[in-house]
């Protein structure tokens, strides 16, 4: 038996010690993601349950985020700091708190566009030295409703295959490193994949994911943000294992560069073959964003998901998805698609 499968085999025994307890009256849910996708999400998911985890990928390698990367070696903190602060209440203690740490420095000097939350979590972790133990601090002090866990212990290398990266010799396909790069490839990903390519799971996500009454992937870049998840092999386990039921929430929009051109049933099939054993119980999509609804079905059933279509996108037009009535459509759906424990 693999070391991995010893880690899975004991994060199962505990994970079924914690089933044993009283659950509360809301589910545990569990979301996957980065960057503005995962943070929608969160806003939404902290409306309906107070029992919420955010389980966030680590390979950015822009910004603020990689330069603390590069320079100390740490963790990107950027997308952790992001689920925080979506995390925070509405309060007027949450909110100024989700400002400060967001809040990002303007000079001449080295501390230009420099986020305040980033400075914050890594000079936890060294004073720590514990990643879990400084994101639950920063939590507390901002008051999250919720916890925001890394999905690795180690930051990765987002790799990506990528057909016409280069205009100029439109029908090759080159490697490309590094998420910000991705995000922004003119060419078409083909596939992506993380060096190291059996990079550990911070264990706190794998049992969170084990013990969950549902699990929530995406909305977010798809290459860059939400299949990430999907190449860390004990989280991946843990995903096709758990006996929570999961919901892949779909984008307004193709992010441009990344996805452009893609329909939504082609961010499905991608997510199929980077992990063919994931089974999905729930795809939600905006019904405006669904010009082929039964593509889309037909997309899902493959993935064994039904399919909700849902009013989830700002009123007001832009691509972005709408706290509130993003909360409601998770919250008919975890009404409507059966429950794991006694939660409601």
């Amino acid at each position: 038996m693999t070391s991995r499968n010893l880690r899975l085999r004991r994060l199962r025994r505990a994970t079924s010690a914690l089933s044993g307890r009283k659950r509360g009256t809301q589910p545990k849910v569990v979301a996957l993601g980065g960057g503005h996708g995962l943070s929608a999400s969160l806003a939404a998911l902290r409306r309906i349950t107070g029992d919420l985890t955010a389980v966030v990928t680590v390979a950015d390698d822009g910004g603020s985020s990689g330069r603390l990367r590069e320079e100390l070696g740490v963790l990107p903190p950027g997308d952790l700091r992001k689920a925080l602060a979506a995390l925070c209440g509405d309060d007027d203690w949450g909110q100024t708190w989700a400002r400060v740490i967001q809040h990002r420095f303007q000079s001449k000097g080295d501390l230009h566009e420099h986020a305040v939350g980033n400075l914050l979590i890594v000079a936890l972790w060294e004073q720590l030295g514990d990643h879990v133990q400084a994101l639950d601090l920063v939590g507390r002090l901002l008051g999250a409703h919720g916890r925001v866990l890394p999905m690795s212990a180690v930051p990765l290398e987002l790799q990506a295959l990528v057909r016409g990266h280069d205009p100029a010799r439109p029908d090759e396909v080159d490697t490309v490193r590094g998420q910000a790069t991705v995000a922004l490839t003119p060419g078409e990903v083909q596939s992506v994949h993380v060096v190291p390519n059996d990079p550990p799971a911070v264990p706190e996500a794998v049992a969170a994911v084990l013990d969950a009454d549902w699990v929530v992937l995406g909305p977010g870049s798809w290459f860059s943000s939400v299949i990430p998840h999907l190449l860390v092999p004990e989280l991946l386990e843990a995903l096709v294992e758990t006996r929570a039921r999961k919901v892949l929430s779909l984008n307004l929009a193709p992010q441009p560069g990344e996805t452009d051109g893609f329909s939504p049933q082609r961010h499905l099939e991608v997510l199929g073959r980077h992990a063919p054993k994931l089974a999905m119980d729930v795809v939600l999509a905006d019904e405006a964003a669904v010009p082929d609804r039964e593509s889309l079905a037909d997309a899902a059933k493959r993935l064994g998901a039904a399919v909700e279509l849902a009013p989830v996108a700002s009123p007001d037009g832009v691509p972005i998805h709408d706290p509130e009535l993003l909360a409601a459509a998770y919250d008919r759906i975890f009404r409507m698609h059966g429950r794991i424990g006694p939660w409601r």
